[in-house]
């Protein structure tokens, strides 16, 4: 049976000698599927004391958080939809206390938070609330104050939410263990009570409510002069699923036979086999229980690999991906895959025309404008990737789709990386996915992970072959391409007729070091466009060897003719 992640929660939090309270704090363990991908959340706030607004700052900062944390893509890793969400919360805070009071700082809290997500924690922190971790019998503290000391009894803060337009947020990363105790305070705590005097109250009180209370009151009772809140998190167990039971998950349906035009299957009207290969086979159907809907195509996994858990797991994967993406330029699931399944199949729309490879073969010499709405219309599909924190990783031409409307849609999300599920601990350990070897980003063969620039270094490659009809670098074999020297070689080689500043743009797009190549696909999109001055310069700068190897040999080779030939002439006579 699956193991769940689970937590106790202790939270207590009094007014103290102040007659207002204006901390504030919260926790959300979500059911179902949130639970894996986004993990449980627990916050705390302490509303600025020199900010009028600051009892509503605080309130407001941990509502809304809790509430747009889970409203973020699943896809996304739990820093950036923290990052998107307090970003977000300090721009609202800012503007709403400039225009309620008149001032920056009008609306002002310390916002302090933990994310625990399969087997990690995840702390975010702003101004001088704490969190603690308690493992075996130590007391670390995971936060630093942003507070300035003067001398005596001031202070100031110089960080919070609220206070200014920019903000820095603290990120830390954690693994979990069993067990582990965290423990998230408001300064009317830790100002009074010593790391020392919260280490022995965690260890005299086991349960995380009791011990939330004593800790309250016992910093009342030391003279504290500030609103007084704490929570307490125990780790009561980390997600785990057994590997029969996980296996038999995947194996829950079968896998379908080979199909036949005229068969039925789920309502869906076999009309005839588009394409096969080891690994699925495709077909052209129409939806019997929707005569209305268009036509659909309908990918069924091979027979060969019925018993290959992590070639099921990829298979569901693809379809997970596809159903989180809406852009006219991705390939879109199917409204009524949703229906009951009999077998493992997936169902997307079809699209009548061709791919990319066959528009290639038919038009091997297109012009600048052509390639250039090429690649701008695969550019926004691959940033609605991005934007939801996926990398394609397995472009090129025969993943393209051209509709008669000229429309072009990428397809096959097999090999596509995600940022929130990398975050959890899976039973299957996928080997590092590489798309095509032509096509694919050099740092995949040396291991590292593929970021949106891998994606840019396959989309160059793609159209410097538009122009050539060759590839950058030539062929490229699989099992030796991590020794491979990566030479640009100039288009204009091949193609006389390709600019000098657009053979810039796909040089840098191609880059073998990814520092080096376009952090933003419309860069590319944008040299592609215009001449890029200062791209042209930095090519122009460079020796002939290393801007055009073959030119410079060529050359060397005329050069040394030449003497030859002068040699030869000069004994002669």
């Amino acid at each position: 049976m699956k193991a769940t992640l689970a937590i106790t929660l202790g939270q207590h939090s009094i007014a103290g000698v102040k007659p207002v309270n204006e901390d504030f704090y919260g926790a959300l363990t979500p059911k179902g599927a949130s639970l894996d991908s986004q993990g449980i959340a627990v916050v705390i706030a302490d509303g600025v004391s020199a900010s009028e607004g600051g009892k509503e700052a605080s309130e407001i900062a941990v509502k809304q958080f809790l509430n747009d944390y889970y409203s973020t893509p699943d896809s996304w890793s739990v820093k950036t939809a923290i990052n998107k969400v307090v970003g977000a919360l300090n721009l609202w805070l800012c503007s709403q206390g400039q225009r309620q009071y008149g001032g920056s700082g009008g609306m002002a809290t310390t916002f302090s938070g933990l994310i625990f997500k399969s087997h990690t924690a995840y702390v975010c922190h702003v101004g001088d609330s704490r969190i603690y971790r308690w493992q075996q019998q130590t007391l670390d503290c995971l936060t630093q104050d942003h507070r300035v000391q003067f001398s005596g009894e001031r202070s100031y803060l110089t960080r919070a939410l609220g206070i200014d337009t920019r903000l820095d947020i603290d990120f830390r990363v954690l693994e979990l263990q069993q067990g582990d105790v965290f423990v998230l305070s408001t300064d009317g705590i830790h100002d009074v009570l010593s790391d020392a005097q919260i280490a022995a109250l965690l260890r005299e009180n086991d349960d995380p409510q009791t011990c939330a209370e004593r800790l309250v009151a016992t910093a009342l009772q030391a003279g504290s002069q500030d609103n007084i809140t704490c929570q307490i998190v125990r780790v009561d167990q980390l997600p785990h699923v057994n590997r029969e039971e996980f296996y038999q998950q995947l194996g829950k349906l079968p896998f379908p036979p080979d199909l036949k035009a005229g068969q039925v299957m789920d309502g869906y009207l076999i009309l005839r086999e588009l394409n096969a290969t080891s690994r699925s086979q495709v077909y052209l159907a129409e939806d019997t229980l929707d005569p209305s809907s268009d036509k659909v195509v309908i990918k069924t996994p091979s027979q060969n690999f019925n018993d290959d858990p992590a070639y099921i797991d990829l298979f569901l994967h693809e379809e997970w991906v596809a159903r989180r993406l809406n852009s006219p330029h991705l390939i879109k699931m199917h409204e009524r895959s949703t229906r009951h399944h009999t077998f493992l199949y997936s169902v997307v729309e079809y699209v009548e025309g061709q791919t990319l490879r066959q528009w290639m073969l038919d038009n091997p010499e297109p012009s600048v404008a052509q390639v250039r709405a090429t690649v701008d219309q695969i550019a926004r599909g691959l940033r609605a990737m991005h934007r939801l924190e996926m990398i394609h990783q397995d472009i090129k031409p025969d993943n393209i789709l051209i509709d008669r409307n000229n429309t072009l849609k990428i397809i096959d999300f097999g090999s596509t990386r995600i940022a929130g599920l990398m975050e959890i601990q899976s039973v299957l350990q996928h080997n590092h996915i590489v798309g095509t070897a032509n096509y694919s980003a050099p740092e995949y063969f040396q291991g590292a992970r593929g970021t949106n620039r891998s994606d840019i270094f396959s989309l160059g490659v793609m159209a410097y072959e538009m122009f050539t009809g060759q590839l950058p670098y030539g062929e490229i074999e699989p099992e030796r391409a991590h020794k491979k020297k990566f030479n640009y070689t100039c288009a204009c080689l091949y193609n006389p007729k390709v600019p000098e500043w657009v053979d810039a743009a796909l040089e840098k797009a191609t880059h073998p070091n990814p520092d080096k190549r376009y952090a933003l696909l419309s860069e590319f999109v944008a040299d592609l466009t215009k001449p890029n001055d200062s791209l042209l310069a930095n090519k122009h700068s460079r020796p002939l060897l290393e801007r055009n190897p073959l030119a410079f040999w060529k050359g060397i080779v005329v050069l040394q003719a030449v003497i030859i030939v002068g040699l030869v002439y000069a004994l002669a006579t």
